[in-house]
């Protein structure tokens, strides 16, 4: 029997079985095509805004997206260095197949491990938890705990104009009947749609007419255990930008008719922030252009995509707006772009481990939850394959808050909130996200990976040495005197200081048009770039981590009041009748997480806090 079944070998999938395989637990991945392992079904890219920071703390967590995409990126580049540190945001190309077969051979080679090419067709539910998943060539496994990570292919449909074809993904297969079990056994289930655009062949592309996008010289690298020093990336290569203009928005406007996303055959809602090309035409009219990118989908294809230009038109009229892009007049089309319905379980039905309320030992990652995002799928998979281990170890989920991670503000927002689109990860959704960057994810998280077995010793320690080495870089910066007449680049003028010509290196860098690099000390010489790039950060955002830190404080007094499980809110008088619905529905853990549900207002939870602070004075 195994312990721990993980259904579907995507992002999720794989993030889920290493999780629980290495925390000692006998795991079984079940996946539909053993050949599309952590398959790059859309986009070749892995980070970006917000997801970057996913990327991070996943890594931190001890879950290897971050590893694979350091060894098989082609194009590697941070994104709003222009803004403060607290949105930059790692992003990478990958070479799509070396990314997958590295992540197939990192499953294949872990203990406690086994995977199968099989299709779940029903869970078998015992004393109300997890018992089987029996697959569609009728094998029954056992299992105390399984983790489903279907991605698209629940009841998965493609569209392409009037073209319709059963699959999770062009040309595979589609799950017709785990959906019916979910539903059978009580779980709500609704539709979603994404999509994906067109590959062209680079040979036919005039890349003179587009620009080109180059990666940075020196590659910021996801993994914190990645040797930046004597790394070198896969490839190294560009991408380029390309514009529609007015003759692709015509042509789109022709045939709107043609699309199933305006002609009714699409019933799905499909991601608001990752929109069809003809959507845009549509909601934007007043564009004249849109921004497209061309990236390369690896260094041994000739494939290339286009970025910001999916789409569920017919073919014909894919290529005749295709070839109206500068540099693609003569594009030679490879793939179609195309739409895919699919079913998702709305998220408000999971604990914040990720556990179905309504069966136990039956967790959900990715986009079954309704999110969109190889990072997003990845990091719920982690946290549920994580919880499914302590489950059945008996120990305390793994819950991570919204002030120490976004990996909390995501599961926090679907378990609380839910979705009627496909999410997408936002540095806007973190309240605290100076507190939350991408360069201090390790400390932030890493206990956490080392508690659960997925951080070894040394790793651990290495963490604990480098915050050492910041604490003591911090105080050096702060006790050390120079004088800025002896540096060229730190004049009177500049730093307008007056008469003073000594000044603690913390008071040079509180000035923004200061950094680190202008400072040329010996007592700084002994710590190495990542340590004072951090202690940078820290002394120019000293204040605002300061109120930050103290925001989190009065946040935290609400978020950790416990709502007792045994509530009956309609028993309370004062709520109004929609919050009371909303709260039986969602049934939330917390104060904090009640004051978030939709239609729940401040004086809805004043109520409810007198309410438990009576109840327990009786």
């Amino acid at each position: 029997m195994a312990e721990v079944i993980v259904i579907g070998s995507g992002h999720a999938g794989a993030e889920a079985a290493l999780a629980s395989a290495r925390m000692g637990l006998h795991t079984l991945l079940i996946t539909g095509n053993l050949d599309t392992i952590s398959q790059m079904s859309c986009n070749p890219a892995i980070g970006g805004l917000a997801k970057g920071h996913l990327v991070r703390e996943i890594d931190a967590l001890g879950g290897e997206m971050g590893r694979v995409i350091d060894t098989t990126g082609i194009h590697f580049k941070m994104l709003n260095r222009s803004k403060g540190a607290a949105v930059w945001a790692p992003r990478a190309q990958a070479d799509k197949k070396a990314y997958q077969f590295k992540m197939k051979e990192i499953l294949e080679g872990t203990g406690n491990l086994e995977i199968i090419q099989d299709i779940a067709k029903e869970l078998e539910v015992r004393n109300g938890s997890i018992s089987a998943v029996v697959t569609e060539r009728g094998i029954r496994h056992e299992t105390k705990a399984c983790v489903i990570c279907t991605g698209t292919f629940l009841k998965g449909l493609i569209h392409i104009g009037e073209y319709q074809q059963k699959a999770g993904r062009l040309a595979d297969f589609s799950s017709e009947y785990l959906s019916r079990s979910l539903m059978d056994l009580g779980l709500e289930v609704k539709r979603l749609k994404t999509g994906t655009p067109q590959r062209i062949n680079s040979d036919s592309i005039d890349f003179s007419k587009c620009e080109p996008q180059y990666p940075d010289e020196d590659p910021m690298y996801f993994s914190f255990s990645t040797d930046r020093k004597n790394t070198k990336p896969l490839g190294n290569i560009p991408c380029w930008i390309t514009y529609t203009n007015e003759n692709t928005h015509s042509i789109i406007k022709n045939n709107i008719h043609r699309s199933p996303l305006y002609g009714g055959a699409i019933k799905g809602v499909g991601p608001r922030y990752c929109p069809s090309i003809e959507d845009k035409v549509v909601r934007f009219a007043d564009k004249n252009r849109h921004q497209i990118f061309l990236e390369p989908e690896g260094l041994h294809t000739k494939e290339i995509y286009i970025n910001g230009f999916s789409s569920s038109l017919p073919e014909d009229v894919q290529i005749e707006m295709v070839r109206t892009l500068p540099g693609l007049e003569n594009a030679q089309v490879m793939r179609p772009a195309y739409a895919v319905e699919y079913d998702f379980v709305p998220p408000t039905q999971l604990h914040p481990s990720l556990e179905t309320k309504l069966i136990g030992g039956l967790f959900m990652a990715g986009q079954i939850n309704g999110t969109s995002g190889y990072e997003e799928a990845a990091a719920q998979g982690l946290i549920a394959g994580i919880n499914a281990a302590k489950k059945i170890k008996a120990q305390d989920p793994l819950i991570l808050k919204r002030t120490e991670a976004y990996i909390g503000v995501l599961i926090d927002d679907l378990v609380t909130k839910g979705t009627e689109e496909p999410y997408r990860m936002f540095t806007s959704r973190a309240e605290h996200r100076l507190l939350l960057r991408q360069d201090n994810a390790d400390i932030r998280l890493s206990k956490y990976g080392y508690e659960a077995g997925l951080i070894s010793d040394k790793c651990y320690e290495k963490v604990t040495m480098k915050y050492m080495s910041i604490s003591d870089a911090l105080e050096t910066i702060r006790n050390t005197i120079i004088d800025i007449s002896d540096i060229p680049a730190l004049n009177s003028e500049k730093l307008k200081v007056g008469q003073s010509k000594k000044l603690t290196v913390e008071k040079i860098l509180k000035r923004p048009e200061i950094s680190i690099a202008d400072i040329h000390n010996d007592n700084l010489l002994k710590y190495e770039d990542e340590i004072l790039a951090v202690a940078e950060l820290e002394i120019k955002y000293e204040g605002y981590i300061k109120k930050e830190n103290e925001r989190v404080l009065h946040f935290e007094n609400k978020e950790n009041r416990i709502i007792p499980d045994n509530i009956d809110y309609t028993s309370i008088k004062g709520i109004k009748r929609e919050a009371v619905d909303k709260l039986v529905k969602n049934k939330p853990h917390t104060i904090g997480q009640a004051s978030r549900i939709s239609g729940v207002d401040p004086a809805d939870v004043s109520v409810l806090l007198i309410h438990i602070e009576n109840t327990k004075k009786d």
